[in-house]
């Protein structure tokens, strides 16, 4: 029973659905202008929201449980060592589903229910499956990947708009480079399992000059919240200074194109956008 339960925690990739869901609640907290926070409110979209990027977290571990079996760093999950099976983690699965967009519709709001589904379907079963098709992939998952801030300013707003729309922006373009630098550090083990997310040719010059271009969008787009009198100026100067930071890594990448420099620009990635979103939370207007 407890290797069972540590399963099902093993499967909910706890660490990566609560980065996922901080981002949802940047938007969140963005939107919100009330004197006083509703704490029931929010209660209800945390809980929504956790089991929304679960449910989608579960569904991505059942499609690729024999790429998994394939890849060393994966090859320990849970549902290829058959601790949780696949019909045990499916009805986990549309379970957490079914009670997110249940509270998202009765207590939150149509929209942001129906933006859930949206951002469940496309990474699960677009996102997910197209991984060992073509590398157009990491362009379809970064849109699910950067619903999350929207997700939040729509249960408070109601409304989309110019403010959630750049902070989708913003994530959506940071995620190019923070994909194609985990792909070029774990190539080799992606080969084994058929994945193609690295664009042209994989490992070369082309796909670091697109790693530095969409880094390079990074730095003007955060300057538009400030324009839409989100932020103040001060979180404009240190998105400023993360970006530059992080540009400065591609370089060396273009430069050297090794697995060391790909690995820098991995964990910028990891480090640049949780600052900004700080930034943007600690200077909100």
């Amino acid at each position: 029973m407890r290797e069972k339960l540590q399963g099902y925690v093993t499967m909910m990739k706890m660490r990566l659905t609560l980065l996922v869901f901080f981002s949802a609640f940047v938007g969140y907290y963005m939107a919100d202008r009330g004197l006083l926070f509703n704490w029931f409110h929010f209660s209800i979209f945390s809980i929504a929201g956790l089991l929304i990027i679960v449910a989608s977290n579960v569904v991505n571990q059942i499609i690729e449980k024999d790429s998994d079996l394939l890849m060393k760093r994966t090859m320990n999950r849970p549902i290829p060592l058959e601790i949780i099976s696949v019909r045990e983690a499916i009805i986990f699965a549309l379970t957490a589903f079914c009670i997110s967009v249940f509270l998202f519709a009765t207590y939150i709001n149509f929209h942001t229910a129906l933006l859930a589904i949206v951002s469940f379907v496309l990474y699960s079963f677009c996102y997910t499956p197209l991984k060992k098709i073509h590398p157009i992939a990491v362009f379809v998952g970064a849109i699910p990947g950067a619903l999350p801030p929207m997700l939040g300013w729509l249960a408070v707003r109601n409304e989309y708009g110019w403010e959630p729309g750049i902070l989708f922006a913003i994530q959506f373009f940071w995620q190019f480079p923070h994909f194609w630098a985990i792909a070029w550090v774990l190539d080799e083990d992606y080969k084994k399992a058929g994945i193609r997310l690295l664009p042209g040719s994989g490992q070369d010059l082309n796909t670091a000059f697109q790693i530095m271009i969409y880094t390079l969008v990074l730095i003007p787009l955060c300057f538009v919240p400030y324009i839409l009198k989100m932020v103040t100026i001060e979180a404009v100067y240190i998105s400023t200074v993360c970006g530059v930071l992080f540009l400065i890594q591609t370089f060396y990448l273009m430069k050297t194109r090794t697995h060391k420099a790909a690995l820098r620009i991995m964990f910028g990635s990891f480090i640049y956008l949780p600052i900004v979103q700080v930034s943007f939370l600690f200077y909100k207007i």
